[in-house]
């Protein structure tokens, strides 16, 4: 048995890992890369196999670093099953819908400047179509329950506390008279995080391989981070001032609107108005509430006594582009939740070029945004950022609340190992920045005695 990570080795998005045993071949998630220039060149290469061999591919969460390459695999040939939770697969229906436009987008302008300087056209890597022949394919299991991916490969999903329907995956490995046991981490979340229940790791593993996002960190407490976000709130409400919130469409903007309930029930400021300014947020929104059997207990009381509904009912929903362009002329006191997340794409773009050079503007980044992007210039101070081809001075504030991440820090992802520490298994480090994982294998073997691999990209893992 061997594992090959196909992305998010060295770096943070791209998580793919395809298993080879004896009898079979699948994949474990298949994600995009995502957030610099080489993302587009590297979502094109080919894996290892020909996408036509694999077996079963077995998806951890819907974030599209996880699932984005889903609709590539199957116009590239693949045709099996594709097992993820049912909370999943609704969610990546929406998701790689809304990424095949924006690879379609992206062809458009890589073939416009192609033209220019009389070089040759691209194609999108996958197309809406492509998206609509893979849906099918999908098959939901429920977590803690032991299914069949091949003839010598069982899995069982274990909740991760990360998004909705988000989860760790164990494979059972029959080789011979013996089994292996192989858990792929997928993204640890935070214990406490506003609306899901905490991860559950298992209890028992042969190998393990964990991601390692914030590996040399700590978060700030969810208390103090809270504080922060209803005092900006306090002034932004007092000065009049326009926020703006870029967030990822799964689960950081439902957090937000639960942080938001928070601080209107305990009249922190009174009601004002906010938008939801991303189709692609409003419809994971409504695929929350309709998984709302999932949510922790305190959530679920919220929902049965109607409060999230009356202290949102001051939120517009804003779908069509008209919508959006018309918040331009929105005077303060107003927030702004836009995708997305990482400030690289989407409406957020045209909201910080409308509104960064004014200081009267306070952007809050809640949420990671890898090397190279919008985002992560931003959270560094920069003065000013490219967008659209011209530079936008960067008068507006700009506070990063690093609480509210859906990742565990350093102390989370090694209780998370300590689960399974007792049985001794071999360890890897993936899905983080490298300062992230030495930081985290320093950390592990400090503890446990452990010595972490920390495998480059398609580095062969004999198990």
């Amino acid at each position: 048995m061997r594992v090959t990570p196909c992305g998010a080795a060295g770096e943070v998005t791209g998580s793919c890992y395809l298993v080879e045993t004896a009898a079979s071949r699948i994949l474990v998630d298949c994600g995009l890369f995502q957030g610099n220039s080489h993302a587009w060149e590297k979502n094109g290469e080919a894996l290892p196999v020909a996408e036509r061999e694999l077996d079963a591919i077995v998806l951890s969460h819907a974030h599209l670093d996880h699932c984005g390459r889903l609709p590539l695999a199957v116009k590239r040939g693949f045709s099996r099953t594709i097992h993820a939770t049912p909370a999943t697969i609704e969610l990546i229906e929406i998701l790689l819908a809304d990424s095949a436009y924006i690879q379609e987008a992206d062809a458009r302008r890589r073939n416009r400047h192609a033209e220019r300087n009389h070089e040759g056209s691209t194609q999108a890597l996958y197309t809406i179509t492509d998206v609509e022949a893979t849906m099918p394919l999908c098959k939901g299991t429920p977590v803690d329950e032991t299914f069949e991916v091949t003839r010598d490969i069982r899995a069982r999903f274990h909740r991760a506390g990360h998004i909705l329907g988000a989860t760790s995956v164990e494979l059972i490995v029959s080789e011979g008279d013996r089994e292996t046991t192989v858990v792929f981490s997928g993204d640890i979340g935070p214990k406490g995080i506003p609306l899901l229940r905490d991860s559950e790791p298992p209890a028992h593993a042969d190998f393990v391989f964990l991601e390692s996002t914030y590996g040399s960190r700590e978060h700030r407490t969810l208390d103090s981070t809270i504080e922060e976000f209803e005092q900006i709130l306090a002034e932004a409400y007092a000065n009049r001032q326009k926020l703006l919130v870029p967030a990822f469409a799964v689960g950081r903007t439902q957090q937000i609107f639960f942080h938001l309930t928070e601080a209107f029930r305990k009249r922190v400021v009174p009601h004002f108005p906010i938008y939801l300014d991303s189709p692609l947020a409003i419809k994971a929104t409504e695929i929350y509430q309709n998984n709302a059997h999932m949510f922790d207990d305190e959530a679920r009381g919220l929902l049965a006594t109607g409060q999230f509904r009356e202290h949102l009912s001051t939120l517009e929903l804003c779908n069509t582009a008209e919508e959006s362009k018309a918040l331009n002329d929105v005077a303060g006191p107003c927030m702004i939740i836009a995708g997305a997340g990482m400030c690289n794409g989407g409406r957020i773009v045209h909201h910080l070029r409308h509104n960064l050079p004014d200081p009267g503007t306070t952007v809050l980044l809640v949420g990671y945004s890898a090397t190279g992007t919008r985002g992560a210039q931003l959270a560094m101070g920069a003065k000013s950022v490219r967008i659209f081809g011209e530079d936008v001075p960067v008068n507006a504030r700009v506070v990063t609340l690093g609480g509210f991440s859906a990742h565990a820090g350093q102390s989370g992802l090694v209780n998370w190992f300590g689960a399974m520490a007792a049985s001794k298994p071999r360890l890897a480090l993936t899905h983080g920045e490298p300062d992230s994982c030495r930081a985290l294998a320093d950390r592990l073997r400090a503890r446990f005695g452990v010595e972490p691999k920390i495998p480059e990209l398609r580095q062969v893992i004999e198990i």
